[in-house]
């Protein structure tokens, strides 16, 4: 990386960041005081936040701002601040928060950086609770747990017939994703549901062989990119194009998976 910066570097200060974020979102874990709706339109859908969200988002972009002051900044509960050096950080603070609501630990916080041309070079995928930091960089992945840095690759599964799949929640999907997900799902072996960002880890450390999603943000997705492709997998989008920072994604253990799934989802994919 330029100006300054080792991708070693960059890691360790995500770990950090990483590090500040769960400092702020512990005391609030299975004791939430209030949970907030981001839509103010009467009767809408409800979409969660909580102090953990806003508390672990500043205090992230608070030790950017000391350290990394050149860096942008984009973030789901803050505006976003310009990079003026090229390199921004993409965070979502809480990736997940009806699972954190509901106490349970597959949320995640996830934190990307992001290079001048907008492409996700490292992405840390934290699950604090259980003791889990994935981590993702052109060429490696690996997965830190009480201290100890070891390496992961995605398996070797070559059938849809044969794999796990997951998807966070196929009611959120339009009428013709749903159908694509549908097919999906009636010819893998398991399907599983509401991991968030938490089924993109276990997919690069291969105990998940697919993921497919859709309505995501550009912090949803730029930290997954990193990890699954250091590990060995696919990232693309329902077309099989390189993903965008948002809309759909699939992400895919082998190419093999990736081409048989391909078929049901390129007749709902995005123009």
């Amino acid at each position: 990386m330029t100006n300054s910066y080792s991708l070693e570097d960059e890691l360790t200060f995500a770990g950090r960041l990483a590090d500040a974020a769960w400092s702020a979102i512990r005391p609030h874990f299975r004791a939430l005081d209030a949970v907030d709706n981001k839509i103010t339109i009467p009767h809408a859908d409800f979409d969660p936040v909580t102090a953990a969200d806003t508390g672990a988002e500043a205090a992230m972009r608070a030790l950017i701002e000391a350290e990394r002051p050149d860096h942008g900044v984009t973030g789901e509960e803050f505006p976003a601040k310009p990079s003026k050096n090229g390199f921004t950080w993409l965070l979502d603070p809480i990736d997940g928060t009806r699972a954190f609501v509901a106490g349970l630990p597959s949320w995640t916080t996830l934190i990307a950086l992001c290079d001048e041309t907008g492409t996700p070079v490292i992405g840390i995928i934290d699950q604090p609770v259980l003791d889990e930091r994935y981590l993702g960089w052109p060429g490696g992945a690996a997965v830190q747990r009480a201290g100890t840095q070891t390496p992961i690759q995605v398996s070797d599964c070559r059938d849809l017939r044969e794999a796990v799949i997951s998807t966070t929640d196929p009611f959120i999907l339009n009428p013709a994703e749903q159908g694509a997900w549908t097919h999906l799902r009636a010819t893998a072996r398991i399907s599983r549901y509401g991991l968030d960002a938490y089924a993109y880890a276990r997919l690069a450390a291969g105990t998940i062989d697919l993921v497919a999603e859709s309505g995501l943000k550009a912090w949803d997705v730029a930290a997954l990119i990193p990890v699954v492709r250091g590990a060995g997998g696919l990232a693309t989008d329902w077309r099989g194009n390189e993903p965008k920072l948002g809309g759909q994604i699939v992400c895919c253990a082998s190419a093999e998976i990736l081409e048989q799934a391909l078929l049901a989802l390129r007749r709902s994919a995005d123009t």
